[in-house]
C-alpha cells in the first residue's frame, strides 16, 4: 500500500503538467516531467536497478532517494485507533546511508541520463500493536499503519562520480584505507567499508596494495575523473 511519504514526494516532484502513476512500456512511472521520468523509492534500490537500467538508454531518469534524517514515532491502541504517544526517534540519518544503497546500485550509477536526488527529511510514522497477530514474544512488536511527510530539511542531487566523492572528507590520506575513512566520516568501520566498496565497483577508486591486512584505495586526480564521468 502507498504510503502518505511517497505519495506527498511525487506531488513535490509534480508540476502542474507532469503525469502520475503513467505507463511507459511494460512499466509505470511514478512522475513524468516532460521528457523525465521520476521513480521515488524510499524502499531499496535494488528493487528499481533492472528497471532504471532498462530505462536509461532511451530516457533521462531521475532517481529520488528519501533519506530519514529525523521520525517522529506515533503510537495509537490500534489501527486507526486512539493516539497513546508521540516521541522523537534516536536514530538520526544523513546523506552518507545513501552508501547502504548505492551498493546494489553500482552497476547502474553513474550513467549520462541518471540523476540521484536525496532528500533529507522529517516523519512521522505511526504506529500500532502488531504481537496480536505475530511474534508474541515480542513485546515491542508493531505494525507501520503509515509514514507521513513532515518537511524537507535538505535535497542532496548526484550526477556524477565526481559528486559522489564530494561528500568524502578533504584530508583523506593518499592512498587510503577504511579506517581513515570510518574516522573521518565519524562512522563505523563496517560503514566505511561500504563506501570503499561502492567507490571500487564505480571505478571512482581504485586499490593501491595494502597496509598490514588493510587494503589501501586511490582516487583518481580530478582531471581523470572528468573524463571518466
Amino acid at each position: 500500500m502507498e504510503t502518505s511519504l511517497h505519495r506527498q514526494l511525487k506531488e513535490i516532484y509534480a508540476d502542474g503538467e507532469a503525469q502520475l502513476e503513467a505507463p511507459l512500456e511494460k512499466f509505470r512511472i511514478d512522475v513524468v516531467c516532460g521528457d523525465e521520468l521520476v521513480e521515488i523509492q524510499h524502499g531499496s534500490l535494488a528493487a528499481i536497478r533492472d528497471k532504471v537500467g532498462q530505462l536509461l538508454p532511451t530516457h533521462r531518469v531521475l532517481v529520488v532517494k528519501p533519506i530519514i534524517r529525523c521520525k517522529w514515532i506515533v503510537r495509537q491502541d490500534a489501527r486507526g485507533g486512539r493516539v497513546l504517544s508521540r516521541r522523537r526517534s534516536p536514530k538520526q540519518g544523513g546523506v552518507l546511508d545513501l552508501f547502504h544503497e548505492l551498493i546494489y546500485f553500482t552497476r547502474v550509477f553513474p550513467h549520462a541520463n541518471l540523476s540521484l536526488e536525496v532528500p533529507l527529511v522529517e516523519i512521522e510514522e505511526w504506529r500500532y500493536p502488531g504481537h496480536g497477530r505475530r511474534r508474541r514474544w515480542r513485546v515491542n512488536d508493531h505494525e507501520i499503519e503509515d509514514q507521513k511527510l513532515l518537511r524537507v530539511d535538505r535535497v542532496h542531487r548526484f550526477r556524477s562520480g565526481d559528486d559522489l566523492i564530494r561528500l568524502l572528507p578533504k584530508g583523506l590520506p593518499s592512498p587510503f584505507h577504511t579506517g581513515h575513512l570510518a574516522q573521518q566520516c565519524g562512522v563505523p568501520r563496517w560503514v566505511a567499508q561500504r563506501i570503499a566498496y561502492c567507490l571500487r565497483k564505480m571505478k571512482l577508486a581504485c586499490e593501491a596494495g595494502k597496509a598490514g591486512n588493510a587494503r589501501l584505495y586511490q582516487l583518481p586526480r580530478p582531471q581523470t575523473r572528468r573524463k571518466a564521468a
